[in-house]
């Protein structure tokens, strides 16, 4: 007992428990907690509202060491920032949660959460019990679901005619740094999606897809490669630069003599001993040649290094290599060229070789720096984004923007329903909200509304963010959808005087929308239900 307190008695002999070390712990309860974790959740909604939709505004990151990131994805900035508040740090992971499952919208689902807490504050301060304010978000969300599958359209993905999903990966684009070219760059997220899905299951294996970048160029010189891309050259500044008809022996197994696998040692006492000890090493590195050679391979990749003899050796035997080729990329090397993995040079046979059209060496400026492209292969299901950028943080941002277009391509090829963008699916559920929570008898309908409420943060930050009058704007937007019963109406970010998002192709996959809505109202809920927290003072 002594560790948690003492034991005393009052004046009546009454035992009661003095707990220890209370003075230095801080303690918030009932309201007062809610409010507290409103408060954080709001403070990290209002960060990242800015940057949501084609007119956003993008946030500069520094790290202690001085390291900056420039990005207007949720997702990042929530991950870069410093935050130690606990519910901020919920915030963090609902933006992680949304982009590990869906890839998009990480920021809208942040300021979402952030304006339903917003409405919650204000029916507590009404006197509305949070569990009441739960179920009526509970019913809502239900509502909305239901709503979003009304609206939703379905889309047709075809591997022949790819225009359907091009627009959609523009949509999502548009709001990143690389837009000056995002019709480029959604045309390479489709095609590369489309060179690997697997339609019978309805999956994409983002492993077959590898995306590397190189400072230096323009973002329009990005482009797909449909095989591999190593950042590795040839061994020999003399060995061929471009290999047609490629057979590749891939190797892990070093050019190196045999080590015995004993802790003897061997100890060389006259020159005639170490003439032999060199003669076996080289006729070892003959014979490890031939056996390359007699498999019919005419370029080696190799798992592991080897020293410059070896290297002189394949020269001289006409037979390309490279080094330090990492596991990863060898894998991925043996599943475009068909090849085997040749863990010894015994086991090496014709059929085990790897096979491509052609293997070229590509160097770039004026600098010594060189990557080695593998095309033409025998498995097309292997493919390479290269990236290029003018610094460092532009690479890192087209990185950003190019997984976020390839997983919404994706989610089309596992769901082709999709919902339209510009706020229109929010303010067409905000109205059917609106509406159950008047059919609604009990006390929920007050929560309802103010769900119905915060779905119309979304439109209200998109008009705010494109210079437009927010209230008015939205405003003018739900009487045209409740006048023309037409669903797809949203905020014109691009001033185009057409607000039907159908027309102007601004397309949202279903599963995405759903996944924000679902995902923001579990947060809300576990929020809600918190009403007493404990933590060490400042003193600890």
């Amino acid at each position: 007992m002594s560790q948690y307190g003492t034991v005393a008695f009052d004046e009546y002999g009454r035992p009661f428990i003095i707990v220890r070390d209370q003075d230095q712990k801080s303690r918030l309860k009932g309201v007062d907690a809610i409010k507290s974790h409103i408060l954080a959740a709001k403070c990290v909604a209002q960060t990242v509202r800015t940057s949501l939709g084609p007119n956003g505004l993008d946030k500069m990151m520094v790290s202690p060491d001085g390291e900056v990131t420039i990005t207007n994805d949720g997702a990042t900035i929530l991950d870069k920032m410093d935050v130690s508040h606990q519910i901020a740090k919920l915030m963090v992971e609902l933006s992680k949660s949304q982009d590990n499952e869906i890839g998009d919208g990480t920021t809208g689902v942040v300021v979402f959460a952030g304006a339903l807490l917003e409405q919650a504050e204000e029916l507590i301060d009404r006197g509305i019990h949070p569990i009441r304010i739960i179920d009526g978000y509970e019913s809502a969300m239900r509502v909305t679901l239901d709503r979003l599958d009304e609206i939703s359209e379905e889309f047709v993905v075809d591997p022949k005619n790819t225009e359907n999903l091009v627009q959609v990966a523009m949509t999502t684009l548009g709001s990143k740094i690389v837009n000056k070219c995002h019709r480029q760059f959604a045309e390479i997220a489709v095609g590369a999606v489309m060179s690997v899905a697997d339609f019978d299951r309805r999956d994409v294996d983002f492993e077959l897809i590898k995306v590397e970048c190189k400072e230096g160029g323009r973002i329009g010189d990005s482009e797909l490669i449909k095989g591999v891309l190593i950042d590795k050259d040839m061994s020999h500044p003399q060995m061929p630069k471009e290999i047609n008809n490629a057979k590749i022996a891939i190797l892990t197994c070093p050019f190196e003599p045999p080590k015995p696998k004993t802790k003897h040692k061997l100890d060389v006492t006259d020159v005639e001993d170490y003439k032999k000890l060199q003669a076996y090493e080289k006729e070892k590195f003959h014979e490890m040649i031939r056996q390359v050679k007699d498999s019919g391979a005419n370029l080696a990749i190799c798992q592991w290094g080897f020293d410059d003899e070896a290297n002189h050796l394949l020269l001289q035997a006409d037979m390309p290599a490279v080094r330090w080729v990492g596991g990863p990329e060898i894998e991925l090397i043996a599943i475009a060229t068909g090849g085997r993995i040749v863990p010894r040079f015994s086991e090496l046979t014709p059929e085990k070789l790897g096979t491509a059209k052609k293997v070229r060496e590509l160097s770039f400026g004026t600098t010594k720096e060189h990557m080695l492209v593998i095309e033409g292969c025998a498995n097309t299901k292997a493919v390479t984004i290269f990236l290029r950028g003018g610094n460092k943080m532009i690479c890192e941002e087209a990185k950003r923007s190019i997984h976020d277009a390839l997983c919404v391509v994706r989610n089309l090829v596992r769901d082709n329903r999709v919902v339209y963008g510009g706020g229109a699916c929010e303010i067409a559920c905000s109205i059917a909200v609106s509406d159950a929570a008047d059919k609604c008898a009990s006390i929920e309908q007050y929560a309802m509304r103010s769900f119905s409420q915060a779905l119309e943060t979304t439109p209200l930050a998109l008009a705010e963010n494109s210079g437009l009058s927010p209230i008015e704007t939205l405003t003018g937007v739900r009487a045209r959808q409740v006048n023309e019963n037409n669903p797809f109406l949203g905020i014109d970010c691009f001033l185009n005087d057409q607000p039907d998002m159908k027309k102007q192709h601004v397309i949202e996959t279903l599963m995405g929308k759903k996944q924000q809505i679902s995902l923001a109202t579990q947060l809300v809920r576990m929020i809600l239900k918190i009403n007493d927290v404990r933590s060490p003072g400042e003193s600890q």
